[in-house]
């Protein structure tokens, strides 16, 4: 019965049974006017997640990754030079695919546990007097380590350049603010299966009017995500290719759920599920792999466990003897860290379930702990420290 439990990995994220039925829907025509009335609730929800102004939703059949590769070949050309800070193993991914399209990758070796460089970020700009940089490419939250980068700051490290700003918001957009008119960003790129409560499956991106003008230039190869195509089809009510109508169908319902919680309660929500994640953190003697608390993560912790121990056998042991699901240290942190997603469909109580695994699975593998020691200060956060910190606000 394993199947029931919660998984506690920064995605795919657990699916709320309301979505999970507006998937499952009868075969309607792609082309008539029911796919219109699926498909324009789904991108006007989206366009108020992203805090979008002027510009355009493009959902694709894909995932984070290929809207990634989507961003990046339709608005750039062969030997065009982008700059983009490496400090996760998602951030890696996103350079190793400009790289792989014949970019030049212009990278800030950051360490891991950081975020984005500001002041690096703008000594390159203003170094670059005849702006070959044509793009600057930035992870909002990177998965690997729990670290968010303030992307407000990048863009006004940015200044006058103009060079596209492009942002990996796949595991934030839709647990974490994100304000892309006020951020200035170009393109955003979100996936269903982690804040927007879906299975993986579609690329969400947010494209700014200056993106768009991009893609009259661009020469890079493409043909399934041509944006262009799918606006053109748009403007039809359609899609150029077969849609995977049943996953739109629970977007649309997805945004729907978040309007109705309010993109405030949801971001809140998060914070205070991940601060008592946090304080639980603390009370086993442990630290989040994020250097600072300006840094931390509302959707993902990566724990730095204690010296000798191992963070794979955590969650090895934590699969197959209780059936819950956390996500391994990645890269440079494989092993160093165990990470707990925090994102999506979740509340305080099924988080405690997952507080109180990773406690046994840390006794039956001899790890310091005391078992109940990080359950009870999260529990006690959930309590009373919630409160009182949303009347300190108030």
């Amino acid at each position: 019965m394993s199947f029931q439990n919660p998984v506690f990995i920064p995605g795919p994220t657990n699916i709320p049974e309301s979505v999970r039925k507006a998937c499952d829907m009868p075969t309607i025509d792609h082309r008539s006017p029911a796919f219109a009335r699926v498909f324009k609730p789904a991108v006007a929800g989206v366009k108020k997640v992203l805090g979008m102004g002027e510009g355009e939703v493009i959902i694709l059949p894909s995932t984070g990754t290929g809207g990634w590769e989507a961003a990046i070949s339709n608005t750039l050309s062969p030997g065009d030079t982008v700059l983009a800070a490496r400090f996760g193993m998602f951030s890696h991914r996103w350079i190793d695919m400009c790289q792989r399209h014949g970019l030049n990758v212009e990278i800030i070796e950051t360490p891991w546990g950081q975020g984005a460089p500001l002041d690096k970020i703008a000594a390159a700009l203003k170094a670059d007097k005849g702006h070959k940089i044509k793009a600057v490419l930035a992870t909002h939250n990177e998965t690997a380590t729990g670290v968010r980068s303030d992307i407000g700051g990048i863009r006004v490290a940015m200044g006058d350049h103009p060079a596209l700003f492009f942002v990996d918001g796949v595991s934030s957009i839709g647990s974490m603010p994100f304000d892309m008119a006020a951020w200035g960003v170009d393109i955003a790129v979100a996936g269903s299966q982690k804040g927007f409560m879906l299975p993986a499956g579609l690329a969400i991106l947010g494209i700014s009017p200056k993106a768009i003008a991009a893609m009259e230039t661009a020469k890079l190869p493409r043909t399934f995500f041509d944006f262009k195509d799918m606006l053109k089809s748009y403007a039809a009510g359609g899609f150029p290719y077969t849609p995977p109508v049943g996953l739109i169908n629970g977007l649309a319902h997805a945004v729907q759920l978040l309007e109705d919680e309010g993109l405030e309660a949801v971001y809140a929500r998060h914070h205070r599920i991940a601060e008592g994640v946090r304080r639980a953190i603390a009370a086993w003697g442990m630290v989040p792999c994020a250097a600072s608390p300006e840094l931390y993560s509302d959707t993902v912790t990566a724990v730095v466990v204690p010296a000798g121990c191992n963070g794979t056998d955590l969650v090895q042991l934590s699969a197959s003897k209780y059936g819950v699901a956390f996500g391994v240290g990645l890269g440079e942190v494989a092993g160093k860290v165990f990470r707990i997603g925090h994102l999506g469909s979740l509340t305080d109580v099924m988080m405690l379930s997952g507080l109180a695994t990773a406690e046994m699975c840390m006794a039956d593998l001899g790890w310091p702990i005391t078992l109940g020691s990080g359950v009870a200060a999260a529990q006690d956060y959930y309590r009373n420290g919630a409160k009182e910190a949303a009347k300190a606000a108030a």
